[in-house]
């Protein structure tokens, strides 16, 4: 299983909440239905997953970038 990123506030009040509402469903009983709350975390996960993936991806072309200006005026860090 992938390591999970790391998380917004946002996201961990989001994932606190469904799993509240999963703790109360499963006070009902063991035959309620839990998917559609589990499938909303999961979104959550793959949503931050993307996010830092584009924030690395964002980054490593703005390390690109500053490497070419500095190439371009003679000037090395």
């Amino acid at each position: 299983m992938a390591q999970d990123p790391k998380f917004t506030v946002r996201e961990i009040t989001q994932i606190g909440w469904y799993a509240a509402r999963m703790a109360k469903r499963g006070i009902a009983g063991e035959n309620v239905h839990l998917g559609d709350l589990q499938k909303k975390v999961d979104r959550i996960i793959d949503g931050a997953r993307e996010r830092e993936a584009q924030q690395a991806a964002d980054q490593a072309a703005a390390e690109k970038a500053a490497r070419k200006a500095r190439a371009k005026n003679g000037k090395t860090k």
